[in-house]
């Protein structure tokens, strides 16, 4: 019946939204299969060595300008370096003199747990959750063949980047016996999540001698443990590459056990991706890299790319040197690092919306210096831009709750007649020039905009651990009282009250427990979410109890 077309459509869309996170689910379930490649057992010091077997074409790029591809299904062999560390402002890492590998990297500004003064561990060496940045040289003269990688030397085992210093610089060394001599440079820098590895190539030696620098992120299909369950189901967890035309191409695990990617990429980066952080391997600007995925029988998954080959003729000598990011996923800090990066904070379809509600919630963050009311206040804002359009709906929903009376005496006089009952009900709303279908515009303008702002506060790295106010300590996980649920729970239904009841005594009891449901499926929801929700009921059930006062007001005025 068209009095309750609205309604249908109102309740429609909250069954949309229940359908939205069962997807959500099924997604999460098709990339993390429960037949997960198990990690064999392992040493922490442990190192797998790429080989270099014959060129490789990548798409229609000629052999020599793709270069190899590593082979990365040789068995692991045990380190033999030492562990160096290096502390800066942000970072703690610590490197492997064998390959000079990035083998645990700690944020300093990000607690691994709130309220713990643990920072939290994105490249580890832990054999169940292993997550390692590597790069080398790979050539027959070395310094990483075939066989194995390079054991480099190295002045101290510690550095600490002191308060008058911008940039701190380690060098491993390595020299072969014929003159040949190369130094593996990591360079660090004040307030960077960004970590410069070059190659300083000294060939004094009577020979030309060739090598191709590679770079790649390896991994076990282990999502980073998360307080909630929700997080991990509706955020991405894999990896990612970027080329020209394809700024942003996810590359799940599941991607990875169904094929090898091989392609030729100029200017682009080649990522590990979890919720809130990003690791990505940048080659220089207009590089051409030879990009590829492995999965290791030892259960990592490797991404990562093979450059041009360096020719450096005797007695000469070259460079190269390629990026390193490995810090939170901040579009600002993002962008800086390259092109393009700061897609993989993912907003989803309507990530220009959500650009622009992240940037209103930035600067009023800038001036109160609280997330939680940032949240308040954008959707006070949003509220306001949608003022007229709700008012529209609500108006709409008055009329119709004002013919309900009327709607059910036509129901009496024609209950054996539906079809005279529908024309009795059409001639009813032209005649109290009532269109049941002028609210549902409104309602399908917003969805987009709520989408948007959905996926602002899980995305959003700077609610991670952002306390609001009182119980409330970090937006981006459950109430610990489930209080905000609750109100959010109530606030529905006392909207709910505002509406016109469905005709069918069925269908108004199953709305009756909407609110019920709803508050219980919603409560493992993050703080951030619930607080958005609680206040965007609240002003659209002020807002609708408004319109409503002040159609019942002007009707009592025409009357007299």
């Amino acid at each position: 019946m068209l009095d309750t077309f609205f309604d249908y459509v109102r309740y429609g869309l909250y069954l949309l939204l229940v359908l939205l996170c069962f997807l959500l689910f099924q997604a999460w379930d098709k990339d993390h299969p429960k037949q997960i490649i198990t990690t064999q057992t392992t040493t922490a010091n442990e190192h797998f060595v790429p080989t270099m077997p014959a060129t490789a074409t990548a798409g229609t790029a000629a052999p020599a300008a793709a270069g190899p591809v590593p082979s990365l299904d040789t068995a692991p062999a045990a380190s033999a370096g030492q562990v160096v560390t290096v502390a800066t402002d942000l970072l703690q890492v610590k490197l492997d003199t064998q390959g000079g590998e990035i083998i645990n990297t700690e944020l300093l500004k990000f607690p691994a747990q709130l309220g713990s003064p643990a920072p939290i561990v994105i490249f580890n060496d832990d054999p169940n959750s292993r997550y390692i940045a590597e790069s080398g040289l790979l050539s027959t003269r070395g310094p990483d063949t075939t066989s194995s990688q390079a054991t480099y030397t190295v002045d101290q085992t510690a550095y600490t980047m002191s308060p008058d210093q911008n940039d701190l610089t380690i060098t491993l060394r390595w020299q072969n016996n014929d003159g040949l001599a190369i130094n593996k440079i990591f360079t660090f820098q004040r307030g960077s999540y960004e970590i410069k590895v070059a190659y300083h190539i000294v060939n004094n030696t009577d020979q030309v001698y060739e090598a191709n620098l590679y770079t790649q992120l390896m991994r076990t299909n282990t999502p980073p443990p998360n307080n909630s369950g929700f997080i991990n189901l509706a955020t991405y967890f894999g990896a990612a590459v970027s080329s020209v035309n394809a700024p942003f191409t996810k590359i799940s695990f599941k991607d990875m056990e169904n094929g090898n990617l091989n392609q030729s990429i100029q200017d682009g980066w080649a990522a590990m991706i979890q919720h809130y952080f990003v690791t990505a391997w940048i080659p220089p600007k207009t590089a051409t890299s030879n990009y590829y995925t492995r999965v290791l029988p030892n259960g990592l998954y490797a991404i990562g790319m093979v450059g041009q080959p360096i020719v450096v003729p005797p007695k000469q000598s070259a460079s190269t040197e390629a990026k390193l990011f490995v810090g939170p996923a901040m579009t600002d800090i993002l962008e800086k690092a390259a092109p393009a990066l700061k897609l993989t904070v993912d907003y989803g379809w309507f990530w220009f919306i959500s650009a622009i509600i992240f940037w209103m919630m930035q600067k009023i963050y800038d001036v109160v210096g609280n997330w939680g009311w940032s949240i308040v206040f954008v959707t006070i804002i949003i509220k306001i831009l949608f003022y007229q359009l709700s008012a529209k709906s609500f108006r709409s929903m008055a009329a119709m709750k004002k013919l309900q009376p009327k709607i059910e005496a036509l129901k009496k006089q024609h209950a054996d007649d539906k079809q005279k009952m529908t024309q009795a009900t059409l001639d009813l709303y032209r005649q109290e020039k009532v269109n049941p279908m002028s609210g549902c515009l409104p309602i399908i303008v917003q969805i987009p905009v709520f989408i948007a702002l959905y996926w602002v506060l899980v995305e959003s790295v700077q609610l991670r651990q952002a306390p609001f106010i009182l119980w409330i300590h970090d937006l981006s996980q459950h109430d610990p009282y489930y209080i905000l649920p609750l109100f959010m729970g109530i606030s529905m239904f006392l909207q709910q009250r505002l509406n016109p009841p469905p005709p069918d005594p069925v269908q108004a009891k199953v709305m009756m427990l909407m609110p019920v449901v709803f508050t219980v499926m919603f409560a493992s929801f993050p703080a951030g979410l619930m607080l958005y929700w609680f206040v965007n009921n609240t002003l659209s059930f002020l807002q609708q109890w408004y319109v409503m006062h002040r159609m019942e007001k002007d009707i009592a005025k025409k009357k007299h």
